[in-house]
C-alpha cells in the first residue's frame, strides 16, 4: 500500500469512528513546525480544511501579512503591529470617523480602509453578479421571483460582501467562512449568500416585496447556520473544484 493510499485509509477509519480531521490537524502540525512557513501550502489547506480553533488565529495572522514567515521574528513584529493598530485607531479618532459609539465590526472596516488607502469609501464588489449567475444555475425560479418583486437590487450585499456576514451568521460558523476569506478565496461568499436563499427558499417565494425579503435576510434564523456553511462549502466545490492540497 503507497503512503498516499494509507493515508487515505486512516482518514477514513478516523471518520468512521468520529474522530474527523485528527490527518488534517497532524498535517497543519508539521507545516506550523517549518522555520520558514510556506504561505502556499497554508493557503491550500485553509481552503481544503476548517481550521483547528488552537491554529486559527496564527495561520489568519501569517496569511494576512500580519506576521512575517519566519517564526523567530513573531514577538518583534507583534509589539510593532500593535503599536500600529493604536496609531490608526487614534488617527480615525481625531478625523472623526468613529467614536465611542461607533460599532467595533465598523471600526475594523474603517482601519483596513484606512490602511489600503480606500477611506472613506471602498470600491464596489462584482459578487452581486457572480451572485445572480450561480443562484440562476441552482434555482432559476427563486431568481425569477427576486427580479419580479425587484428585490435583487435591495439584498443585503454589504453585510454579506463587504461584512464578510459578520452580524449575519454566528461566530462559530463565520470562521469557517473567513479561513477561505483569509486564504484567498472570497468567492465563498457568494455561495453562502446562494446557499441561504435556497435554504430559505419557501419563506422567501412567500414574500411578495423587495422590503420583506430584505428584512428577512438581514435577521436569518441562526439554528441553520452551520448546515448552511457546510453546502455552501459544498456548492464552491462544485462550481470552483477543490483546491489541490500541497505535499
Amino acid at each position: 500500500m503507497t503512503e498516499d493510499s494509507q493515508r487515505n485509509f486512516r482518514s477514513v477509519y478516523y471518520e468512521k469512528v468520529g474522530f474527523r480531521g485528527v490527518e488534517e490537524k497532524k498535517s497543519l502540525e508539521i507545516l506550523l513546525k517549518d522555520d520558514r512557513l510556506d504561505i502556499e501550502k497554508l493557503c491550500t489547506f485553509s481552503q481544503r480544511f476548517p481550521l483547528p480553533s488552537m491554529y486559527r488565529a496564527l495561520v489568519w495572522k501569517v496569511l494576512l501579512g500580519i506576521l512575517p514567515p519566519h517564526h523567530e521574528s513573531h514577538a518583534q513584529v507583534m509589539m510593532y503591529r500593535k503599536e500600529q493598530y493604536s496609531d490608526v485607531l487614534h488617527a480615525l479618532e481625531v478625523v472623526r470617523f468613529i467614536s465611542d459609539a461607533t460599532p467595533q465590526i465598523e471600526v475594523y472596516l474603517y482601519m483596513h480602509r484606512l490602511e489600503s488607502g480606500k477611506l472613506p469609501r471602498s470600491p464596489s464588489f462584482p459578487l452581486p453578479k457572480a451572485f445572480e449567475q450561480y443562484l440562476n444555475l441552482e434555482d432559476s425560479r427563486l431568481l425569477s421571483h427576486l427580479k419580479t418583486c425587484c428585490a435583487v437590487s435591495t439584498l443585503p450585499y454589504e453585510l454579506w460582501f463587504k461584512k464578510c456576514f459578520a452580524g449575519c451568521l454566528p461566530e462559530s460558523s463565520l470562521q469557517r467562512i473567513w479561513d477561505k476569506v483569509v486564504s484567498g478565496s472570497c468567492k465563498i461568499l457568494v455561495f453562502v449568500a446562494v446557499e441561504i436563499l435556497l435554504t430559505f427558499k419557501i419563506k422567501v417565494m412567500a414574500l411578495n416585496s423587495a422590503e420583506k425579503i430584505t428584512k428577512f435576510l438581514e435577521n436569518i434564523p441562526q439554528d441553520s447556520s452551520d448546515a448552511i456553511v457546510s453546502k455552501a462549502i459544498d456548492l464552491w466545490h462544485k462550481h470552483c473544484g477543490t483546491p489541490v492540497h500541497s505535499a
